[in-house]
């Protein structure tokens, strides 16, 4: 079912984190699955850690209480723990979210994160997702080309969550601005990254409060996301405003870069699979959605946002895959390598729209299962259906080898996807 022939595994140990790596990491992930299933490696920050690139268990370390989230548990000096998170949100005091701690504060912080960011909530926030979508549709399509990443995939999210927080529109092309410093930064110079984190801390803790000072009563119908957060309660007990903070940075700083590649990872393996585009083009234009949602899953399973898994430390020893892990050693869920791995899925390496057993570990299993999903499939299902639909001839305007993949360690997506398609008339 795949269009391109797939490029073979490697017969050596290959290296991990070069250029060319970042470019197609999938043969050499199928040979750490093969030859060294939990591997241990130096990372570009100079951090060692182990990584997990079998299905079974990465599955099991993502559930494992034994591995922590908490930095502190790392048992590298002091200095290394600034180089296992976001740079910057340690004296940013953004540390208390969701992807650094364990239950039971984790329990507490999610039940009241859980009661504001609702499959309701999101549901009701379709018809701004299209509106967005289609706005920024219209600012390219007489052109006849664009950069799909900066003019499409990277601010759909950031205004989408934006007003999902509550945050003025008036102020939306700040946190573009920070946004983008993040995603530009990614594996170079951590200074802007840690300066826009501060920035977007200050700015958050300044509405939050503004919000909180002028909260109604009672709830209005489609009040924004930082009003839910400030309002949810569990028995009496509220978020501080350390912890909104915190929870609505990393709502914001989780929740568009993954979305940002999710379309731009997507549109590219529907650019160079013309079958399977082809296929959900017929099936939108009968006005069938079934092949869109599971494409969507087919595509978080093939080439997804999120590469590998945020960090965990080991809090005790325990073996992992055969696999000796020491008390503090970090572990690295290698999802990526997991959702490739032919013991669980049929055909690994093609991509099939319509696959059914599909339970990849995209958005993370256990307790720490993405909470932002729901919110990311809507935006990403919107944003493919569009494209495909508003601009039914669209190309790829660049070779794929010349085309550049971030570095990084955690995400996975492309610095720029140049396209070509019929300009629209007015």
């Amino acid at each position: 079912m795949t269009d391109q022939p797939q490029p073979s595994t490697p017969a050596a140990a290959p290296d991990l984190f070069t250029w060319e790596f970042a470019s197609n990491p999938y043969p050499a992930y199928a040979w750490l699955r093969e030859h060294a299933p939990v591997h241990r490696t130096k990372l570009p920050s100079g951090v060692e850690a182990w990584l997990v690139t079998r299905y079974a268990d990465a599955k099991q370390t993502l559930a494992d209480h034994r591995l922590s989230k908490n930095p502190a548990h790392h048992d590298e000096p002091a200095h290394a723990k600034g180089k296992t998170g976001i740079p910057g949100e340690r004296k940013a005091e953004l540390m208390t979210h969701l992807l650094n701690i364990d239950p039971p504060d984790h329990t507490r912080l999610r039940r009241l994160v859980s009661k504001a960011f609702t499959p309701r909530r999101v549901a009701e926030f379709a018809p701004r997702v299209q509106e967005l979508t289609d706005g920024l549709i219209d600012g390219f399509a007489e052109k006849g080309s664009a950069d799909l990443i900066h003019e499409f995939a990277f601010p759909l999210p950031i205004y989408a969550i934006c007003d999902l927080l509550g945050v003025p529109r008036e102020d939306q092309d700040d946190f573009r601005d920070w946004a983008g410093m993040m995603i530009r930064h990614q594996g170079g110079p951590r200074g802007g990254v840690a300066r826009s984190v501060k920035k977007m801390r200050g700015y958050l803790a300044d509405l939050i409060h503004r919000k909180r000072e002028a909260l109604p009563t009672e709830p209005a119908p489609g009040e924004d996301l930082i009003s839910g957060l400030i309002r949810a309660s569990d028995h009496g007990e509220h978020l501080t405003e350390n912890e909104a903070a915190a929870m609505a940075f990393i709502l914001l700083f989780a929740g568009f870069e993954t979305t940002v590649n999710l379309i731009g990872n997507g549109t590219y393996a529907l650019l160079t699979h013309p079958e399977q585009r082809a296929r959900l083009q017929a099936s939108l234009a009968a006005g069938e959605t079934g092949l869109l949602e599971t494409g969507v899953e087919e595509l978080l399973r093939y080439d997804g946002p999120v590469e590998l898994a945020t960090w965990r430390f080991a809090t005790q020893p325990l073996t992992i895959g055969g696999q000796h892990i020491a008390t503090g050693d970090p572990v690295l869920v290698v999802l990526a390598a997991a959702d490739r791995d032919p013991e669980r899925f049929a055909d690994p390496d093609v991509l099939d729209l319509a696959r059914r057993d599909n339970q990849h570990l995209g958005y993370g299993h256990g307790i720490h299962y993405c909470l932002g999903a729901p919110l990311a499939r809507l935006e990403g299902q919107t944003a493919l259906a569009a494209l495909l639909t508003r601009l039914p001839d669209l190309r790829l305007a660049a070779d794929p080898a010349e085309l550049r993949w971030r570095g990084g360690l955690i995400m996975r997506g492309l610095r720029t996807l140049p396209v070509e398609f019929s300009p629209a008339r007015r």
